[in-house]
């Protein structure tokens, strides 16, 4: 084998060398959506390790280009904080948890949530009554502030008052404005 390997002008380890096929390209997509189909929430690197255990010789970049290639990419949806309340001591204590809720008017609760558009996001803040389950008062911004907060409560002011307005106590419930709202 040497001898040969010499004369003809090659490395004896390139005689052993056994190169294992890539799989074509159409057999591989059809893999690809098969899993994709069966993990719906798995993104380019987990198919990728799916497909090398099951014995194809393929990277990420490849399954990558493959599954962008077909609408298959999993997008990814990261959590969004939207209350930062003060830090230290709270400066109000939580009076509903040993309360029974029975009448209206009692108790309104207020939060404020995001609503994601295609490249932004919209704030929603609510104040609901708690016995009846109404919305008293709502308002959509594109900004996280004290407005956001303080004009549900005036809205809702309008109509009636309550006993308890419960929040989170996020900032925007703590500032200065909100806590000193004029009826």
């Amino acid at each position: 084998m040497r001898d040969i390997c010499e004369i003809l002008g090659v490395n004896r380890g390139s005689f052993y060398y056994h190169p294992k096929e890539a799989p074509s390209e159409a057999v591989l997509r059809a893999e690809i959506e098969k899993l994709a189909g069966a993990y719906p929430r798995y993104g380019y690197r987990r198919i990728t390790q799916l497909l090398v255990r099951q014995g194809y010789s393929v990277g990420t970049r490849r399954v990558a280009r493959l599954m962008r290639e077909n609408n298959l990419l999993v997008s990814i949806k990261r959590a969004r904080q939207t209350t930062k309340s003060l830090q230290g001591e709270k400066p109000w204590s939580n009076r509903l948890e040993n309360l029974e809720i029975s009448h209206q008017d009692q108790v309104w609760v207020a939060d404020i949530t995001y609503v994601r558009l295609k490249h932004r996001f919209i704030y929603l803040c609510l104040l609901m009554d708690v016995f009846t389950r109404v919305i008293r008062g709502w308002q959509i911004s594109q900004h996280l502030n004290q407005s956001l907060t303080l004009k549900p409560l005036k809205e809702a002011f309008c109509h009636s008052i309550c006993e308890i307005h419960h929040s989170d106590q996020g900032v925007q419930y703590l500032s200065n404005g909100c806590c000193s709202v004029e009826i």
